[in-house]
């Protein structure tokens, strides 16, 4: 079976840093709350989500508590959390790793976040250049990939010296939980094709990624490793595309031009992701040209860092869109929606149905087999339909 055979791999994510329904507003904004990210990952949970992606940063809740949390509130759902090489040894990750997926019983993902703010990272206490970055998560994932897959590692690396390293309890998935990495730079595609499982990239025009997917392929070939692919998209999908194009339009209605251009200010000064330059590069921080190809629509990125795109239409429309991006390898959706609780309700309602996806998890009945429709919510419950005459 091809990849665009089989139905995508469809994760939603959880706003660890806030939420809101305009960006660049504090009109109807949600603070970070872990009761509200409960109800998402909850939400999530049921409608049919497979996982949900944690971000990471000095702005976000940290990744691995926000899991441990959210697992004991759900059942199936898988979470992508983040590590950091440098921000802690490769030995106490791996006591993370294992003791995340023992208590969720095996639903961790791992997604490595190698950093693209200087500034952030100079916080943290790393000071290596962009590329050397690279260099050193290599030898902290020898480190850590033989502890979680055989309990004991050793090295004497020019970075990470680990002396008979031990982990006492194994991780439930064998031999590990699987690794995923984004990274658009040089550097980044020759670490990814040693390392990655999954590699995943934003939401570029269909061309811009299919470049890069044959670079990591090529780069995983060369070290006889095999590697799928994902991708990192916001949604808005309504009834029809001008429903949904009208609320692209409201997200970004109450974004002024000072605030746009404070961010892009920021994204200059304190970044050296060349993912990010490639996001900023889509809308070069002005409105006039955001549908930077057909339904993808860069105005998220005018203000937000990292993944600025968004599918923009009806259901039948994104679709469309998506098996393109499945032609290309992708078997993997990472997906948000401002806010994210309705939009992980109007994504699976709307857009599930059309891809293949089942939804909701394991509803119960609501008649006794006649077909009835809403009639309300009031005391008298729904009606059946009339037969037609």
């Amino acid at each position: 079976m091809t990849v665009i055979d089989r139905p995508l791999d469809f994760l939603w994510f959880i706003p660890s840093s806030g939420d809101g329904a305009y960006l660049g507003s504090d009109d109807l904004s949600r603070p970070a709350d872990p009761a509200y990210f409960r109800e998402i990952a909850k939400a999530a949970d049921r409608l049919g989500y497979s996982g949900v992606l944690i971000p990471t940063g000095a702005a976000c809740e940290e990744s691995f508590i926000l899991a441990a949390d959210l697992a004991a509130h759900t059942e199936r759902l898988k979470f992508l959390v983040a590590i950091r090489p440098g921000t802690a040894s490769p030995a106490y990750y791996a006591r993370l790793a294992a003791t995340l997926d023992r208590v969720s019983n095996g639903r961790l993902l791992i997604n490595i976040v190698v950093g693209g703010s200087a500034q952030e990272l100079a916080g943290d206490g790393i000071f290596l250049p962009h590329d050397e970055r690279y260099d050193h998560a290599g030898e902290f994932f020898q480190v850590f990939n033989s502890l979680v897959e055989t309990g004991k590692a050793n090295l004497d690396g020019k970075y990470i010296k680990a002396i008979d390293a031990r982990l006492g309890l194994p991780p439930i998935q064998e031999p590990r939980p699987p690794l995923y990495f984004g990274g658009s730079s040089d550097a980044a595609i020759a670490f990814s094709g040693g390392i990655t499982d999954k590699y995943l990239t934003w939401g570029e025009p269909p061309a811009q990624v299919a470049e890069k997917i044959a670079k990591v392929r090529q780069a995983a070939a060369a070290k006889g490793k095999h590697v799928s692919f994902g991708i990192r998209l916001h949604f808005i999908v309504r009834e029809t595309d001008e429903e949904a194009w009208a609320a692209a339009d409201r997200l970004i209605s109450k974004l002024s031009d000072e605030t746009i251009a404070a961010a892009q200010e920021v994204f200059a000064k304190s970044s050296d992701s060349v993912g990010q330059a490639r996001m900023v590069a889509l809308h070069q921080g002005r409105r006039e040209k955001l549908e930077v190809s057909p339904n993808l629509w860069a105005g998220i990125g005018l203000v937000r860092t990292g993944a600025g795109t968004a599918l923009v239409g009806s259901p039948k429309t994104i679709a469309e869109r998506l098996r393109e991006y499945q032609e290309l390898g992708i078997d993997t959706v990472i997906a948000s929606g401002y806010p994210h609780l309705e939009e992980a309700y109007r994504v699976c309602e709307l857009l599930f149905p059309e891809i293949g996806l089942p939804g909701p998890h394991g509803q119960i009945r609501s008649a006794f087999g006649e077909h009835r429709v809403f009639g309300g919510g009031g005391h008298g419950g729904n009606v059946k339909i009339a037969s037609a005459s």
